[in-house]
């Protein structure tokens, strides 16, 4: 059982933890639903080296945190973390482990418990892509509680999170919200990109046609990054290493590439066909798209915006207002949403 508060010693602070791949960012809430942390406060993650490791790094971090605004950990409630799945709902990585943590300790191994057993703290878990969805989602309708919201988070595979009619959609096993495995109707896409029509994309899941193997860093590398080329056999990148080419394509796409906008315009497209479905599943108040794919400037997050418009087919008068926004705060997303989970259900269990 995880250690409990009572109602008379609920203490003023609530923290937020992203752990990644490659870094952990923290971040600490206080009771009035104000960020004491307001940039992005990380440090590289050590998530190689195995569980023990990597938890005693979050535990010194969080010290850090706390430190950074003259606070105390003894003032901390709660903790919310997110790391990337797939996760139970209780926070056990899968038993092949997580996507991103390649020891083989991590296989099976209950994040959220060990953390609460190191810190004596109640730990909620959420999966990265819903602590960056509720973040979302709270920035554009704040409390109120019958708003639903649809997030797809571009980064090195496709994230994302439903909140709908206020709470995050976890699901009964804490797979919801894996957005990135939703099928793409690959036929409508090739139809929309007539040079697609033979090429399929092959997931890193084993399955062909998932929205991550279109729209994510990864299927730049090794879909769609290795097939334009073919075209464009002069491009600068063609000479490049294929993941350090993959990198350089949103740059260039700003800029105006006309390869590398092709590149965009596919994931564009196939994320228009996924909001689609969104639609007609969730009927959602909004649509937002965050990650590393459009943090640039706004001007490229427009014509973003407006060819993933382009690959969305027509939708009922009643629902043509559903707006698409950018997420704001991109690299705190997780930490942000992560903390203002527990705070709710800190709140909620009182």
């Amino acid at each position: 059982m995880p250690p409990q508060n009572s109602t008379n010693d609920i203490k003023p602070l609530v923290a937020g933890i992203d752990l990644g791949g490659t870094a952990v960012n923290v971040t600490l809430l206080d009771h009035t639903g104000e960020f004491l942390i307001h940039d992005l406060f990380e440090h590289p993650a050590r998530s190689v080296e195995g569980p023990v490791i990597c938890l005693q790094q979050i535990v010194d971090g969080l010290q850090n945190a706390v430190e950074k605004v003259g606070r105390s950990k003894d003032e901390i409630s709660a903790i919310g973390l997110d790391t990337p799945g797939p996760a139970t709902a209780d926070g056990v990585l899968s038993k092949k482990g997580s996507t991103n943590f390649i020891h083989p300790d991590w296989a099976n191994f209950d994040i959220r418990g060990g953390l609460q057993e190191l810190l004596r703290i109640p730990v909620h878990y959420l999966n990265d892509g819903n602590a960056a969805a509720v973040w979302g989602h709270t920035t554009i309708f704040g409390n109120q509680p019958k708003k639903t919201s649809v997030s797809a988070i571009i980064g090195t595979g496709l994230g994302g999170g439903i909140v709908h009619q206020g709470c995050v959609v976890a699901g009964s096993r804490g797979f919801g919200g894996e957005l990135g495995h939703v099928l793409i109707p690959t036929a409508l896409l090739g139809e929309m990109i007539p040079e697609l029509k033979s090429h399929k994309t092959l997931c890193n899941c084993g399955r062909i046609g998932c929205l991550e193997s279109l729209c994510s860093l990864t299927a730049i590398r090794k879909n769609l990054l290795p097939y334009f080329l073919q075209k464009y056999r002069d491009h600068e990148l063609a000479s490049l290493e294929p993941a350090k080419a993959a990198i350089r394509v949103r740059g260039l796409a700003a800029e105006g590439d006309e390869m590398c906008q092709s590149i965009f315009r596919v994931q564009a497209r196939a994320l228009g066909l996924f909001f689609d479905q969104m639609i007609n599943t969730f009927d959602p108040d909004a649509l937002i798209i965050g990650g590393g794919a459009i943090e640039t400037e706004q001007p490229f997050q427009q014509w973003f915006i407006a060819e993933v418009r382009k690959g969305m087919p027509t939708q009922r008068e009643e629902q043509q207002d559903i707006v698409i926004e950018i997420m704001p705060n991109g690299d705190t997303a997780g930490a942000r949403g992560a903390a203002i989970e527990a705070q709710r259900v800190l709140v909620s269990s009182r």
